[in-house]
């Protein structure tokens, strides 16, 4: 099977990306701000960060990236 870029990954529906992230993707880290963690998988040829709602017990976003600051968050100095 080909490897999915981040432009395919973009087309699918939220369920689509979802299922991507948490059935093929692999888990990188995760970071906690106040209230809310983040998690950074690898999937394929990017990363996609899952913004989740600890108080609410929900996921509330995610964003998909190659390179950048939001990778860079999880850069240790």
């Amino acid at each position: 099977m080909s490897k999915l870029n981040l432009y395919d990954f973009k087309l699918l529906s939220d369920h689509e990306q979802y299922d991507v992230v948490f059935n093929e993707g692999t888990f990188i880290d995760a970071l906690i701000e106040e209230s809310t963690r983040y998690a950074l998988y690898a999937v394929d040829l990017f990363f996609v960060e899952i913004k989740y709602d600890v108080a609410r017990n929900k996921i509330v976003g995610k964003t998909s990236f190659v390179t950048g600051e939001k990778l860079n968050r999880y850069t240790l100095y």
